[in-house]
């Protein structure tokens, strides 16, 4: 932290004070009030969400949090990054990084980055979004409004309604499938529910879930004992590994399980395993038109 605060102090004041845009504008987040610049034109992201959105809105950041998994980035946004500097992990930022790249806007996350706000704050205005869960369109929302790009938000996300709505005729009475969202973890079963990104999705389109699942709570976490809970006319699941082979291992075994293999959905065939960063860890707007391209292509309607 001395560090950080050291690189501070040695900015000259002079350069700092030309360089810097004018506050002209005042947002409201989940600390505050906070004066942003006009036009922000070197932004720094700190959540995988966040990144997405400033994307979708054509703004490439000048730093953002690295991809959960990815090199340093997930493959669905890595043409658009040419020229982003990695900052380190969502719970890991590397403020140093942060700060000598200079930005004139932060974008944060108060469930991530509570704990380094005064940091953030004495390199850069910085707007904190509440929660990582859920409806990314709350937070896409906060990061257009911080961005002075609300008009292009709203375009943004009727384009993701038109999508929405185009599945949602297309799959009919395909729609009265109840759904099953799983996800293997490092030692952990999660039964996802309403309140996660992928339980948003899947009601905007109209499907039914499993009465377990069709509750307004982010997930279940449990373990194999609670296999018969994870049933429904068609399950979905996806894996978070990060390379030590247990998040991968812990999937196969209970795949292979014969509580598994005797799910209505096992024995009718209407398993799916689809990618954790569209499902779930990446978290943004093109996530989740992403997600709605593996719906029309699992339903054969896309």
């Amino acid at each position: 932290m001395k560090t950080v605060l050291a690189l501070l102090r040695a900015l000259p004041l002079c350069a700092a004070l030309v360089a810097a845009p004018a506050l002209a504008r005042d947002v409201t987040d989940s600390m505050g009030t906070v004066a942003v610049p006009d036009e922000p034109k070197r932004v720094i992201v700190l959540t995988n969400e966040g990144t997405e959105a400033l994307l979708a809105l054509g703004v490439t950041p000048v730093g953002a949090a690295n991809s959960w998994l990815g090199n340093p980035w997930w493959d669905h946004i890595r043409d658009g990054m040419e020229g982003a500097e990695p900052v380190g992990k969502e719970s890991a930022i590397n403020l140093e990084l942060v700060a000598a790249l200079e930005p004139d806007l932060i974008l944060a996350n108060k469930q991530r980055h509570e704990e380094i706000y005064p940091q953030l704050t004495a390199i850069a205005p910085t707007v904190m979004s509440k929660e990582l869960r859920g409806d990314w369109k709350i937070n896409f929302r906060l990061y257009a409004e911080a961005l002075g790009k609300t008009e292009e938000a709203d375009a943004a996300i009727a384009d993701y309604d038109a999508a929405v709505a185009g599945l949602r005729g297309k799959l009919g009475d395909k729609l009265n499938e109840e759904v099953s969202v799983i996800r293997f973890v490092p030692g952990q079963i999660r039964i996802y529910q309403l309140d996660s990104f992928s339980g948003v999705l899947l009601k905007d389109i109209g499907f039914n879930r499993p009465a377990n699942q069709n509750v307004e709570e982010f997930a279940i976490r449990t373990g194999k004992e609670s296999i018969p809970n994870m049933d429904g006319d068609r399950i979905f699941y996806f894996t978070y590994d990060s390379g030590d082979g247990k998040g991968t291992s812990l999937e196969e075994d209970v795949l292979a399980d014969p509580l598994w293999q005797s799910l209505s959905a096992v024995e009718a065939g209407k398993v799916h395993q689809v990618s954790d960063a569209i499902w779930n860890t990446a978290g943004g707007i093109l996530a989740a038109k992403l997600m709605i391209k593996d719906l029309g292509k699992i339903y054969e309607v896309d």
